[in-house]
């Protein structure tokens, strides 16, 4: 596995964001062992239906808090009381916040520091996103909001698990910026546009070109990231979608990746029907992204780009991905010298110049 010090991004080992963790379906009152950012935590759903993200270790003695089937503690349904949760060996008892509410055996006070991590998190639009900075400082952006998921014309995705695979991150935020590739990986013929935008923590890719699987005629994307680690794009092929990838690293130079597509419903008169077809589309979606997956899976890495005429701007995305590795302070002084549109050449509509004979 390529290492972040390989690629000199920055001081921190892990990127600075928002992170999708879980499908928010397959979170229930059963607390369940995760690992992400080379730390092991566990996540449940509290009583009230709150998504709860704490370290997984209990300060005490070091049990942890999801992997037991046998303490009394467990085997009673005792384990999640409200929001709260508590650990199987002793039972003490710990607010969703990580703060020791309780020691069942003892007449003394709570001890103040005993205390286990909790993470911020946000459920939003089927999935589980969770804040990790390395500064352990509030969240300085929002998770993106659809508003599509809760209109009734538009069919709500279900989330597909593409596993893990050892590529760091970089390798796959490449992408927003090659042009290059789409011909060869995605079959797109006869690019009408291809710019790239950045603003912020957000760089945007603009483009439209015929596409085999998901248009008859052109595919127009509109596609962003939002911090390091959610993609989305707005799509307007054969049936109007919203596609969302997502990446989180497990370990340095490992990320877990899941796809998912919106779909505008080709029939909203019978929604089994526009189920179906959305479903389909959400399938060759998926089989598209495979395209890269595969590609992302058997790299090598890529340290410095052997850049030629008609790539896309790697660079300016790999300095705009450094902030997210760096101080905030730092951060904002890389926004400052990456905010602005770029246009790669070697389209419809930005052709390349005539050579002067």
């Amino acid at each position: 596995m390529a290492r972040t010090e390989e690629y000199a991004l920055g001081e921190y080992t892990f990127p600075r964001g928002w992170f999708m963790i879980a499908d928010a379906t397959e979170v229930n009152q059963t607390p369940q062992a995760i690992r992400y950012f080379a730390q092991d935590m566990v996540i449940y759903r509290g009583e009230s239906g709150r998504v709860v993200v704490i370290d997984a270790y209990c300060p005490h003695m070091g049990a942890h808090f999801a992997k037991n089937t046998s303490s009394y503690v467990v085997l009673d349904g005792e384990q999640v009381q409200g929001d709260s949760i508590r650990c199987p060996f002793h039972g003490w008892k710990f607010s969703p916040e990580g703060n020791c509410e309780e020691v069942p055996y003892s007449p003394v006070s709570n001890p103040p520091n005993a205390c286990v991590k909790s993470w911020p998190v946000v459920e939003r639009a089927g999935c589980v996103f969770l804040w990790h900075d390395p500064e352990g400082e509030q969240p300085d952006y929002d998770v993106p909001v659809l508003p599509e998921w809760d209109d009734a014309n538009w069919v709500q995705w279900k989330i597909d698990h593409l596993g893990e695979i050892d590529c760091h991150p970089i390798e796959l935020v490449d992408n927003i910026a090659d042009k290059a590739h789409l011909t060869p990986i995605h079959g797109s013929s006869e690019a009408q546009y291809f710019e790239n935008v950045f603003d912020g923590h957000i760089v945007i890719q603009d483009f439209a070109a015929g596409h085999r699987t998901l248009a008859s005629e052109v595919l127009t994307n509109y596609t962003w990231y939002t911090g390091p680690g959610i993609l989305m794009s707005r799509m307007g092929g054969d049936y109007e979608s919203i596609i969302q990838i997502c990446h989180t690293p497990v370990e340095d130079g490992q990320v877990r990746v899941w796809h998912a597509l919106l779909v505008k419903s080709a029939d909203a008169s019978n929604p089994d029907k526009g189920i179906a077809y959305a479903r389909e589309y959400q399938e060759v979606s998926r089989l598209a992204l495979m395209q890269d997956y595969e590609i992302w899976a058997n790299k090598n890495p890529c340290f410095q780009l052997l850049k030629v005429i008609g790539d896309g701007p790697f660079g300016q995305v790999r300095r705009w991905y450094k902030q997210f590795y760096d101080p905030r302070e730092e951060a904002l002084k890389i926004q400052e010298k990456c905010n602005g549109r770029i246009v790669t050449k070697g389209t419809v509509r930005d052709p390349w110049p005539e050579k002067k004979s």
